[in-house]
């Protein structure tokens, strides 16, 4: 199965297989969209503005190969928990957002990781599937200083210790402290490409996308290629009947492809 998003006069094909989500969860105030903006175009914003779900994409091309990774970042006001666990059960990798300087937010990424944990085993069960479960820890605001910090390290590493799919990091989304090395850790953990990682690969913008497509993507010579990166700027969130659909082609044991919405890039 082939998924086509259009751009320009180029249109990219990305395998089904080779589409992913990664979900990031936390409490309100810690940083989650501040990680996922460093992600995108390596910016910090200043401004806080609270989420209530915002949906990224991005397509890659590594080394001729396409890929796709969406990026739902989530509240942190648990609105509508329904809404909580069907994003955990679309979910391919996982990163949970706390603040070093605030043990509430701590507590609440023990409960996201135990949940999460229990919705992927029950959805597991259902459909015999033995794949691994990729996620990342995230301590942020590390630059505040030991002073204001309220979780020891030592603390933090016991949720990951004893799994191999499961890691600890500690960053700044303003000082882009670790940031990289956290992506570059979890895409490993997840078996894909590590050019998917922020500073591994040719950012390419659609507004100035004559690279983007006449050479890179659609050219056939690819054994000489690059890795490169697009974010689209007209992504819309696969409505929740398309994610329902998703699930429960899978537990009926009729989605081994993985199939979501298709998504224009203009």
């Amino acid at each position: 199965m082939m998924k086509t998003l259009s751009s320009g006069n180029c249109t990219i094909s990305v395998p089904a297989k080779n589409s992913y989500r990664m979900v990031v969860l936390g409490a309100s105030r810690v940083g989650k969209s501040s990680i996922v903006s460093r992600f995108l175009n390596g910016r910090f914003e200043d401004q806080y503005t609270p989420t209530i779900e915002d949906f990224h994409r991005k397509v890659y091309n590594i080394r001729g190969d396409m890929y796709q990774l969406d990026i739902l970042d989530t509240s942190g006001n648990h609105p509508f928990p329904a809404m909580r666990r069907l994003s955990i059960l679309t979910g391919d990798v996982f990163i949970l957002v706390f603040s070093l300087d605030n043990r509430e937010s701590f507590d609440e990424v023990k409960r996201l990781q135990k949940q999460i944990l229990e919705v992927k085993s029950c959805l597991k069960n259902k459909t015999k599937e033995a794949a691994e479960l990729p996620m990342v820890i995230c301590g942020n605001k590390n630059d505040h200083g030991e002073l204001c910090r309220q979780v020891p390290t030592t603390e933090a590493e016991l949720l990951v210790s004893g799994d191999e799919n499961c890691a600890y990091f500690e960053v700044s989304a303003k000082k882009n402290t670790n940031v990289d090395e956290m992506f570059y850790v979890l895409f490993s953990m997840a078996k894909l490409p590590h050019e998917m990682s922020p500073a591994l690969h040719r950012k390419i913008s659609v507004q100035y996308g004559d690279a983007f497509h006449p050479r890179p993507f659609c050219m056939r010579r690819v054994k000489d290629m690059d890795a490169y990166g697009m974010v689209s700027p007209f992504a819309r969130r696969p409505s929740v009947n398309s994610d329902l659909k998703y699930i429960k082609a899978k537990v009926l044991r009729e989605g081994q492809a993985r199939e979501r919405d298709k998504c224009t890039v203009q």
